[in-house]
């Protein structure tokens, strides 16, 4: 194809187009591509996940990618320029995948820690939020990768996520909700929007007209492309004069031609309709193609890319990242002791990301584990391990100790049609793959039938004498043999569970002796078809198939947790790694509770108390409950931190790094202070956002609640004297306002180190209720040497003084006093100042 669609006039295009070529552009032929037209040599642009990093096209047979710490880890960096650099970083990787777009970043708002797509989201702040999504998608879109800003809007739940409604005051819609996006729509210009699943005050946002034709199209003056989440699209004439101009994914199931041909002859739709949206469409094509020809026009294969300046890279940030939330007697940086104790389920966990859509195949882990090794090695510190519990929702996956029948690393999968008599005889192809999660969705040999037979083979080494537990899942029907016998029936008989966001079985399981060195041949059969009798989860959009093997040592429990107590007595510090993973912190499901699974936090008490020098690594995208935080000497909130979350951890274990991360949540002391407690779940498809403006910190302050750590925290291994706050005359217009604020950063320490200096407006008297303080403005003071000093010049705008008002429908800023509170998190503010505005006005837009 070539590319003179680059310069063609789009509207004298879309004149062009035949009926069926527009119903065709409008929707996807799969799910990651959009429609092509060769004969008008309009190109397709091939889509990505994200937000923390670029899976490719394929669940199934994905090519290894760079995983990079997830959004909650990238606002405690609370660093817009490193952020900025992500985005271009992610750029780089998405061209390596021969993608244009990338679904991201997400910047919904983490009303409750609970929320499953928690750590997806930067922040409970929405100026945090908009500040860290506007460099993600700058940093994107400069190197010529489409950001699609995610999910559009109050998509902050996952309970009945299709279905549910937010019901959420025009107030609070427009300042926590709509804020984030409406700042990085004005700093940034996302090229595209994806629709959140649920519905907006009683409307699916996909076809809501206020939200995207009024808010974001008309005030805002958006004119990129509005795509739905995948199956999030409900409707075809009133999502298309709503103006959503993408279905996604393909095949579609509302804009078929017979569909809307119907629609035309029955004037719900109009032609003109198809055009306003094709045109839409065919402009932010073009706009793409123009700035990334070589890989639109490129030959569609997918790379993985495994550079040292990458690794330095992702390295950097996530050790950036990082929060040190406790360091009693400076047990922390380690440079005095001889040996130290591993402990936990996530220290030899590969546990890097979030689960659902942010989960991709890593070109490599280096886990805590190997992180912490590493560096005690370089220090000539001894360190030992034991793992103490158990964590894991399903088995751990075993792809690392399986071969194919050719030796080659993973298992091969064959696909084979059924032949007349029922009997899977047809093989159609073949492949190896380096996955025991083997997802089905988003691809399958052309030739398969609808409905078809697999068979997985592989040869399991080994690596101990002992009792080992298998287990496998399925969305489906399945069963495991090992050397020919029948291990796992989860074919003939099958209880219904959470696999595949509860459309799949329960994780059956046995228990086999293994021999250490001795192979096992492994051999799964399964079909796509379930047991007659069994009924699965309709409230997911998309119809899930696959199946999961997992695999660990089977332990007693009591015996670890002594054991591990045993270790960390003998040592002189004890590592405790901890916390979540994707299997519990994931798309599809919220969490129930705050407490960490498994025994997890009674490992973390009794190794406590048998070694007052125990530092617990938290790994978790959002709060976790810690009863035991008073009985430790070291607590780190490490998140989730993609491939060299190791590495990093060990950066700030062993001092290489000096700790910059900030909170950007409210770490809750116990999870009935949350400030959507009792309004979280969907109940008859409606979910209340009853804390209205009140979200986060705010609603701590208001109601005089102390958190276990507040929004902004985090310690250092040096000190930081903040001074010489000074507040300048404001300057306003009609529609405008600027204030300097300037403030001393100094290291009082004895390391170099960084702080991040926050800035909370108090708004003046008004006739309606407003927050006690907002965050509205901040900086980085970076690596201060000891004894330096540095003036970090922060300016508030019409953002920082405005409120909507929704008697007018508009934003207000009114004239009176403005209080300026600065310090190092939402309830450390000593320096106080204050400016005044001699004007009142409204205002629109952006």
């Amino acid at each position: 194809m070539n590319q003179s669609f680059l310069k063609a006039d789009i509207p004298q295009l879309v004149s062009k187009l035949f009926v069926d070529e527009k119903i065709s552009l409008i929707s996807a032929p799969t799910w990651w591509d959009t429609n092509k037209i060769e004969r008008l040599e309009i190109p397709s642009l091939r889509m990505s996940d994200g937000p923390n990093g670029v899976r490719g096209s394929s669940h199934f047979k994905s090519n290894p990618a760079q995983c990079i710490p997830c959004a909650t880890a990238m606002a405690s960096t609370w660093d817009p320029e490193l952020i900025q650099e992500t985005g271009k970083f992610l750029a780089i990787e998405a061209k390596t995948k021969a993608a244009v777009i990338l679904l991201a970043p997400t910047c919904n708002i983490q009303r409750s820690p609970l929320g499953g797509r928690a750590f997806e989201s930067f922040s409970e702040d929405s100026f945090l939020s908009g500040t860290m999504a506007a460099a993600y998608v700058n940093g994107l879109q400069s190197n010529g990768v489409s950001a699609c800003i995610k999910h559009f809007v109050a998509n902050d739940q996952e309970h009945e996520r299709t279905a549910v409604s937010s019901e959420v005051s025009e107030r609070a819609l427009r300042e926590v909700y709509l804020m984030p996006f409406m700042i990085a729509q004005r700093d940034a210009k996302p090229w595209a929007y994806m629709t959140s699943y649920g519905r907006l005050n009683g409307v699916h946002c996909a076809e809501n007209p206020r939200l995207l034709r009024g808010i974001l199209r008309s005030e805002w003056g958006f004119d990129g492309l509005v795509m739905s989440d995948w199956f999030g699209t409900y409707s075809t004439d009133a999502a298309i004069k709503a103006s959503l101009d993408l279905e996604m994914p393909g095949p579609p199931r509302w804009r078929t031609a017979l569909l809307i041909k119907h629609l035309l002859s029955c004037q719900k739709l109009f032609e003109s309709d198809l055009d306003e949206r094709c045109e839409v469409l065919l402009k932010y094509v073009q706009k793409v193609a123009a700035v990334s020809p070589e890989i639109v026009y490129g030959d569609g294969v997918e790379r993985s890319r495994d550079d040292p300046k990458d690794r330095a890279f992702n390295r950097k940030l996530a050790g950036s990242g990082i929060v040190l939330l406790k360091n009693k007697d400076n047990v922390l940086p380690l440079k005095t002791v001889k040996n130290i104790a591993i402990i936990g389920p996530n220290a030899k966990g590969k546990v890097i990301s979030g689960g659902g859509s942010a989960a991709l195949r890593p070109t490599y882990v280096v886990t805590p584990y190997d992180g912490i090794v590493s560096a005690a090695k370089d220090s000539r510190i001894f360190a030992d391990y034991t793992v103490g519990c158990y964590a894991h929702r399903f088995l751990p996956t075993v792809e690392d100790k399986l071969t194919d029948p050719n030796g080659e690393p993973g298992w091969r999968c064959t696909f084979f049609n059924y032949d007349e008599s029922g009997k899977p005889t047809l093989e159609l192809t073949n492949y190896t793959i380096q996955d025991t999660r083997v997802r089905l969705n988003d691809f399958l040999p052309k030739e398969l039938k609808e409905t078809y037979f697999i068979k997985l083979e592989g040869t399991f080494k080994a690596d101990k004498t002992a009792p080992f537990e298998f287990g496998m899942a399925v969305a489906g029907s399945g069963k495991l043999y090992i050397d020919g016998k029948l291990t796992i029936d989860n074919w003939t008989k099958q209880t219904p569970g959470e696999f595949f966001y509860g459309q799949g079985s329960a994780e059956e399981k046995a228990v086999v002796d293994l021999v250490a060195g001795k192979d096992y041949k492994i051999l799964i059969e399964y079909t796509n078809e379930m047991p007659a009798d069994q009924q699965r989860s309709n409230s997911q959009p998309a119809l899930m198939r696959g199946l999961r093997l997992g695999g660990a040592e089977k332990i007693d429990p009591e015996t670890a947790i002594k054991e591990a107590a045993a270790l960390a007595a003998k040592s002189d510090v004890a590592v405790v790694v901890v916390g979540l993973s994707p299997e519990w912190e994931s798309e599809g499901f919220d969490r129930p509770t705050m407490d960490m699974p498994g025994r997890q936090d009674e490992l973390v008490a009794r190794v406590a108390a048998a070694n007052p020098n125990t530092i617990v690594v938290v790994q978790a995208g959002s709060a976790v409950s810690m009863p035991w935080v008073d009985k430790v000497a070291g607590v780190v909130q490490a998140w989730y931190l993609g491939n060299e979350v190791g590495n990093a951890i060990a950066d700030v274990l062993f001092g290489k790094i000096n700790p910059s991360g900030r909170l950007p949540l409210t770490l809750p002391k116990r999870m009935e202070d949350i400030p959507a407690h009792n309004n979280f779940r969907s109940e008859n498809g409606k979910v209340h956002y009853a804390e209205d403006l009140f979200v986060g910190y705010k609603n701590y302050v208001a109601r005089g609640i102390e958190p276990l750590f507040p929004f902004g925290f985090g310690l250092s291994y040096t000190s930081f004297q903040i001074s010489d706050l000074k507040v300048g005359k404001p300057s306003s217009s009609d529609a405008s306002v600027s204030v300097e604020v300037s403030v001393k950063v100094t290291n009082t320490g004895k390391v170099a180190g960084s702080e991040v200096v926050q800035l909370y407006v108090t708004p003046t008297a008004t006739h309606l209720t407003q927050p006690q303080q907002q965050l509205r403005a901040f900086g980085k003071a970076k690596d201060l040497a000891p004894g330096a000093s540095t003036t970090l010049k922060l300016k508030l705008n019409k953002y920082a003084v405005s409120y909507y008002d929704d008697g007018v429908a508009a934003w207000r800023v009114d004239k009176g006093e403005y209080g300026v509170l600065v310090g190092q998190s939402s309830t450390d503010l000593p320096l106080k100042g204050s400016f005044k505005l001699d004007k009142s006005f409204t205002w629109t837009g952006l």
